[in-house]
């Protein structure tokens, strides 16, 4: 009984592989955009220093990069919830039955 168990959940085990995979993929990319953002921000103190640009330009575009920057974060956040609940409601599936 449990191989035919098996080989009738394969599609669904096979199904959230791929989803834990496009997560995973998600979560780098959001990484690299936020180190992305945190040297554009090293660049932009670094202009202010020498001079390149004024202080309200600097203002202006720091408060872009950092409203990007939490905006990753908060997406970070929602889906390691998001996640966290996925994994419990899977847990608490076998108990049920």
């Amino acid at each position: 009984m449990l191989l035919v168990d098996d080989i009738l959940l394969f599609p669904v085990h096979g199904i959230l592989w791929i989803f834990r995979e496009i997560g995973k993929v998600a979560q780098e990319e959001l990484a690299g955009e936020a180190q992305s953002i945190t040297e554009q921000l090293r660049m932009l103190y670094m202009q202010l220093e020498t001079g390149r640009i004024s202080e309200p330009q600097f203002e202006a575009e720091e408060k872009l990069l950092l409203d990007r920057l939490d905006a990753i974060e908060s997406r970070r956040h929602d889906e390691d919830e998001t996640e966290e609940s996925d994994l419990g409601e899977l847990r608490r599936e076998p108990d049920s039955s």
